[in-house]
């Protein structure tokens, strides 16, 4: 009876310690990010379309869409990690690390990689989020390593 009451308890606190499935806030409304990049504050664009929560771990999200600077369009493939969270009876902050592989098109593609933070602010009568803030924050480097640079991305 015991062990019984033992694994009962072990399971309830992994079914009640597991990480909402947040998958819709990446997409950002069908918004892009938008941004800078480069030490002159280029205009960059990154918009998500698909975000799935990993089945086996439910910190991980990946993600995929594409970027845009100038006239340069890549697809891109990669996650999201969720690394810490803070709670209070209003607000909400959770922290993680990016990494975004573009599609491989030349001297202009490469790979995002950073770490972001995600405020919301929440309403406890209606149960939902009222306001929240996503920032990217990190750095491109292309494939061939002759290029990297500072990116800075929010959502709108």
């Amino acid at each position: 009876m015991k062990k019984l009451l033992l694994l009962f308890i072990l399971t309830s606190h992994f079914v009640w310690g597991q990480m909402p499935d947040i998958s819709n806030v990446w997409l950002n409304n069908s918004k892009p990010y938008i941004g800078t990049i480069g030490n002159k504050g280029q205009d960059m664009k990154l918009k998500i379309n698909i975000s799935e929560q990993n089945k086996k771990n439910d910190q991980e999200y990946f993600v995929s869409g594409y970027s845009l600077v100038d006239n340069n369009y890549a697809k891109f493939e990669g996650k999201l990690i969720v690394s810490k969270y803070k709670d209070t009876k209003r607000q909400g902050t959770i922290f993680g690390e990016y990494e975004l592989a573009e599609e491989n098109k030349g001297k202009h593609s490469g790979i995002l990689k950073g770490k972001f933070v995600y405020n919301f602010k929440w309403n406890r009568k209606t149960e939902k989020v009222e306001s929240q803030y996503i920032e990217l924050i990190g750095d491109w480097k292309s494939y061939d390593g002759t290029l990297s640079f500072k990116t800075n991305l929010k959502n709108q």
